[in-house]
C-alpha cells in the first residue's frame, strides 16, 4: 500500500500522466528560457557611429565595428564607445532645455567656473564651449579614469593660463579668436600627453562679459573699436578703388610720352639721315642736286598755290588764259 492508500484516496492514473508531462514541459521551457537567454546575450549591435570594445573577464580583447557582432557571455562585455558623434563640454553655463524652439540656459552652479583674473588684475566673466570626439576608444575607456572630468579639468585650468596672461581688454575684444585658439592647442597637447583618447575639434568662446558694475563702459568702448573698425575697412577699400586707378592713368601718361619722345627722336634721326644723304649726293653733283630739289620743291609748294598763271618770257597769251579762268570761276557747278 503506498502513501495515497494509507491516506485513503488513490490517484487516477491519467492524473500521474498529466503531472509527468508538466514537469517534462517545465523542463524543456526552461532550457528553452536559458537557450534563448544565452543567445541574446551572444550577439549585439553596434551602430554606425559607434565601436564596440570587448573585454573578457575585464582584460581588452579586440575592438568591433559597426553591424551585428559576436560575444561570448557572461564572459565577454561590450562597451559602446561613440566614436563619430561630436560631444562638447560646456564651461559657466549649462543647457537646460533643448527640444523647445529656443535652446534655454543657465548659469546655477556654474559661476565660479567662468569668473577668472585677467593679466590687468581685472575679472572677466568667460563662458565657452569645447567640442570634441573620441578618436581613440581604448585609451578613453581604459588609460584615464573619469576621461570627460579629466577634460573638465584640463580645459578650465588651460583657459585660467590663457585668460590670465592677457588683459581684459583683449579677452573681450580683439584677442578673442587668439585665446580660443590658443587654449584647443594646450587642451589638445594634454589629452596627448595623457592618452586621454580624444581629438579637440574646436574650442568655442561663447560669451565674454566685464564684472556688471563696468558693462555699459566696457561695452561702449567695443563698440567705438568696432567702428573704428568698420571706417578702416571702409577708408581701405576706398583707397584700394583710387589709388591703383592714379597709378594705372600716370602709367598711361609715361607710356604716351615716351612713345611720343620716341617718336619725335626716330624722325629727328631720319631727317638727319636723309640730310647727310643729300649733302653726300650734292657733293658730288651739286649743279644736277641743285636742280633736284628745286623741282621737288616746287612739286610740293605748287599743288598748294591755287590757280597759276604760266607764260613765256614775252607774255603774250596772259590774256586769253586770265579770261577762261575767269569764266571757269563765274560757271556754276553743275550738279551731278
Amino acid at each position: 500500500m503506498n502513501n495515497n492508500e494509507a491516506q485513503g484516496f488513490e490517484v487516477p492514473e491519467s492524473m500521474g500522466n498529466i503531472i509527468n508531462l508538466i514537469t517534462k514541459n517545465i523542463k524543456v521551457i526552461l532550457i528553452g528560457i536559458i537557450l534563448l537567454i544565452v543567445l541574446l546575450g551572444s550577439f549585439f549591435q553596434i551602430q554606425p557611429e559607434e565601436v564596440g570594445v570587448i573585454t573578457r573577464f575585464g582584460k581588452y580583447t579586440k575592438t568591433v565595428d559597426p553591424g551585428l557582432n559576436f560575444k561570448i557571455p557572461f564572459v565577454e562585455t561590450v562597451y559602446k564607445v561613440p566614436v563619430e558623434r561630436q560631444q562638447k563640454l560646456e564651461f559657466g553655463f549649462r543647457t537646460t532645455d533643448t527640444n523647445s524652439l529656443n535652446t534655454n540656459y543657465s548659469k546655477d552652479n556654474a559661476q565660479e567656473e567662468s569668473q577668472m583674473l585677467t593679466g590687468d588684475l581685472n575679472l572677466a566673466d568667460v563662458e565657452w564651449v569645447v567640442q570634441y570626439r573620441i578618436d581613440d576608444a581604448y585609451n578613453f575607456l581604459f588609460k584615464v579614469k573619469n576621461p570627460e572630468t579629466t577634460l573638465r579639468y584640463m580645459s578650465e585650468a588651460a583657459m585660467r593660463i590663457v585668460v590670465g596672461d592677457r588683459t581684459v581688454n583683449e579677452v573681450l575684444t580683439v584677442g578673442r579668436t587668439e585665446v580660443a585658439n590658443k587654449v584647443h592647442k594646450i587642451v589638445q597637447d594634454l589629452s596627448n600627453e595623457y592618452s586621454l583618447g580624444v581629438k579637440i575639434d574646436q574650442v568655442v568662446l561663447q560669451d565674454v562679459n566685464p564684472p556688471d558694475a563696468v558693462k555699459a563702459a566696457f561695452n561702449a568702448v567695443n563698440q567705438a573699436q568696432q567702428e573704428r573698425a568698420t571706417l578702416i575697412n571702409e577708408a581701405e577699400s576706398e583707397y584700394n578703388k583710387v589709388i591703383p586707378k592714379a597709378k594705372g592713368q600716370a602709367l598711361e601718361t609715361i607710356q604716351k610720352a615716351e612713345g611720343y619722345a620716341a617718336e619725335r627722336i626716330n624722325n629727328a634721326q631720319g631727317e638727319v639721315s636723309r640730310f647727310n644723304d643729300l649733302y653726300t649726293e650734292y657733293i658730288k653733283a651739286p649743279e644736277v642736286t641743285r636742280t633736284r630739289i628745286y623741282l621737288e620743291t616746287m612739286n610740293k609748294v605748287l599743288p598748294q598755290l591755287g590757280n597759276k598763271i604760266i607764260t613765256d618770257e614775252t607774255g603774250s597769251n596772259v590774256l586769253p588764259l586770265l579770261q577762261m579762268q575767269m569764266q571757269k570761276q563765274d560757271t556754276p557747278n553743275t550738279p551731278k
